[in-house]
């Protein structure tokens, strides 16, 4: 087992024994392609049998290394960070971190591939970039209303009332006043910059939105036929999903959406709780597709009213649903057409 702790700039190697769990050789390699190349030459020279790279960051720093070494054949695991804990009770070092990725390689009872797919990394980027583009606009649009609430009050009667289409395009519009005193000129200065601002960010994740439906009709157009299912759900889908292979089961689709129940069970009491792990993002996506639903599906509306005659709370059957959408979900991935790369 070959571990990698990935750095900016250097990543860490260490070679362990899978049998013994022992240390068979150690080596920093630049975070390049010739560093890349001498990783591998490494590896063949210290562990020339059947071996397995245990990489963390595989989506950030260690992306690189990933993508070279399976292109190459290599097997290649993605790690999650060592717990904040174990590293504070047995020290922290590159090399320590290099042989706790390998050991927890050894030790875990659930390994994952690295997501992998041209069009699947071009999904990640447009949507990170989408979601700034959002919370600029989430943010100033905050702010602009926050400006009016203690603008002068003619300035502030005028924008108040309006909605927030027609109040974009009357502050985007605003013009210094020579009757207006220094704090109604910079009301306005920073109305009319707010209102660019928002704009400039709504035609930004428009664009952006338009990209994501196009590679998602070379992806998954199945996706887009399902109801509550837009560009930005079904992005999110893949990209958690990734390719064939990598989550090997509904059940463990679920728990990696954090919407598989999680047993909390002792003695005569038997019980289930919330996961609050897994992808968050995915999880919101999945959400979003059951609020849908459950305002327009009439299926998933006599579902609920069904469970809710049973005895069981709304969100007790929003949960319900949610694990049913990741089952149902899942299922439509890994039965259609192959995805292109």
């Amino acid at each position: 087992m070959v571990g990698v702790d990935t750095h900016l700039d250097e990543h860490v190697l260490a070679i362990v024994a899978a049998r013994s769990g022992a240390v068979v050789a150690q080596h920093s390699i630049q975070a390049s392609a010739p560093g890349y190349a001498a990783a591998l030459r490494f590896a063949a020279d210290e562990a020339n049998s059947a071996r397995v790279w245990a990489i963390e960051g595989t989506g950030s720093y260690g992306a690189g290394l990933a993508r070279f070494l399976a292109g190459r054949g290599e097997t290649v695991l993605e790690i999650s960070r060592t717990p904040r804990a174990e590293r504070h009770l047995r020290g922290k070092d590159d090399s320590l971190d290099a042989t706790r990725t390998a050991r927890a390689a050894l030790a875990s009872e659930t390994l994952a591939l690295p997501r992998s797919g041209e069009r699947r990394e071009a999904l990640r980027l447009l949507l990170v970039a989408r979601r700034s583009a959002v919370d600029v606009r989430r943010e100033a649009l905050g702010q602009l209303r926050g400006v009016i609430v203690t603008a002068p009050d003619k300035l502030r009667e005028e924008l108040r009332v309006l909605p927030t289409g027609r109040l974009l395009k009357r502050c985007s519009r605003l013009r210094r006043s020579s009757s207006a005193g220094a704090d109604e000129l910079a009301t306005r200065l920073v109305l009319r910059s707010l209102a660019r601002r928002i704009e400039a960010a709504t035609l930004e994740a428009a664009e952006l939105e338009r990209e994501l439906l196009g590679h998602l009709r070379a992806l998954a157009p199945a996706l887009l036929d399902e109801p509550g299912v837009g560009p930005i759900v079904a992005a999110q889908l893949i990209v958690a999903w990734s390719h064939p292979g990598r989550v090997r089961s509904e059940a463990a689709f679920a728990r990696l959406a954090g919407v598989a129940p999680l047993p909390a069970s002792s003695g005569k009491t038997t019980r289930h709780r919330l996961s609050r792990g897994g992808d968050r993002q995915l999880n919101r996506a999945l959400h979003t597709v059951v609020l849908h639903r459950r305002q327009y599906d009439p299926a998933t509306k006599d579902y609920i009213a069904r469970r809710i005659a049973e005895g069981k709370s709304r969100r007790d059957a929003t949960r319900l649903l949610k694990r049913y959408l990741a089952r149902h979900l899942y299922r439509l991935l890994q039965n259609q057409e192959p995805l292109l790369a």
